[in-house]
C-alpha cells in the first residue's frame, strides 16, 4: 500500500469528521468548505475502492488547490479548519510523490 493510501486512511474518520464539521461552522462564510468536503468524500471513495493501488486523484487535487488558494488557511476559522487543509495538504504532497 503506498504512503497516500496510508495516509487517507489513516486520517479517514478525523477527516469526515473535521470536513462535515466546517461545512456547519464555516460553510455561510466560507462556501468552498461544501466543495472541500465533497471533493474529500470523493478521494477517500476512490482511496478505498483503489484497496491497494494508489487511485487516479489528479483532478481532485487539482481543484482543492484552486478553490482552497493552495490550502491557505482563511484568517477567520477555526483550529479545525486549519487541520483540513493541513491534513489535505499533506494528502497531496504524498499523492504527488
Amino acid at each position: 500500500m503506498t504512503k497516500f493510501n496510508d495516509y487517507i486512511n489513516t486520517n479517514a474518520e478525523k477527516l469526515d469528521l473535521y470536513t462535515t464539521a466546517i461545512t456547519r461552522a464555516h460553510g455561510k462564510n466560507h462556501p468552498e468548505a461544501f466543495d472541500v468536503r465533497d471533493i474529500y468524500v470523493r478521494i477517500q471513495d476512490k482511496t478505498q475502492a483503489a484497496e491497494e493501488e494508489q487511485p487516479d486523484l489528479n483532478t481532485e487535487f487539482t481543484t482543492l488547490r484552486e478553490i482552497s488558494d493552495n490550502y491557505t488557511i482563511p484568517d477567520d476559522v477555526c483550529g479545525t479548519y486549519a487541520a483540513v487543509y493541513t491534513m489535505l495538504k499533506e494528502a497531496d504532497s504524498l499523492y504527488l510523490s
